[in-house]
């Protein structure tokens, strides 16, 4: 019989953290809640899940705080993260999705549409990356994905996780015109509601952090962008 995945949720309103934990237990789930971070980061360091649910607004430390913890270690910086909000303002998800989770809900959401979310989150991240490529290079532009570093002509360049994740995306399929939508897809995992200014917004801080070599970023208009 397969291990059932474990799902942590981390969310202080103690009637949608006990129907979340009640709803993934019976889908077949294991699942454990926590109201804060202290007692989320004492079960992680005892097991490891396979994704995390974690609300924005927590008493103590927030959500993207925890979030910048998760993805700075090395130990949890691919770990699947979704993050429950209350808020349905744009920057706030982009907010989220920028500090590196990979879907979000917003609140009050539906069981089946959480639940479904969950399955195609862990679907995508269930194909382990043991081929990729440990070292990408274009030009002047050198990614240890591994290590999740980059050089821009021998000069450490930093990155948040998602404009990491877009350069990788774009160094993995250079010379190829990949889409906004497709970006969007592959990066965040889902359509962002058919918004393609997320993607244009961090092709932008790309060019602005690859510097002299931002030119090896195109933008082929009408359809999305090429690196190389």
């Amino acid at each position: 019989m397969a291990e059932k995945a474990l799902i942590y949720c981390v969310e202080d309103d103690e009637s949608i953290r006990e129907l979340i934990v009640y709803a993934l237990r019976g889908s077949g789930f294991e699942a454990q809640g926590f109201e804060e971070s202290g007692e989320f980061y004492q079960a992680m360091a005892a097991r490891m899940p396979q994704l995390v649910l974690l609300d924005l607004m927590l008493p103590g430390e927030d959500g993207l705080s925890i979030l910048a913890r998760l993805r700075g270690d090395s130990a949890t910086a691919k770990l699947p993260v979704i993050i429950l909000t209350a808020k349905d303002a744009e920057y706030d998800k982009v907010r989220g999705l920028d500090g590196g989770a990979d879907d979000y809900v917003t609140k009050p959401f539906g069981v089946m549409e959480l639940l479904s979310r969950i399955k195609a989150l862990l679907r995508r991240a269930a194909p382990a990356r043991e081929q990729e490529e440990t070292r990408l290079v274009c030009g002047e532009i050198v990614m240890d994905v591994e290590r999740r570093t980059v050089t821009v002509a021998g000069t450490p360049c930093t990155f948040s996780f998602k404009e990491f994740e877009l350069l990788r995306y774009l160094m993995e399929n250079q010379g190829i015109v990949l889409s906004r939508d497709k970006i969007m897809r592959h990066v965040w995992g889902f359509d962002f509601e058919g918004e393609s200014r997320t993607v244009d917004m961090h092709i932008k801080f790309l060019r602005q952090k690859l510097g002299e070599h931002a030119e090896a970023i195109s933008t082929v208009r009408g359809v999305g962008y090429k690196l190389g």
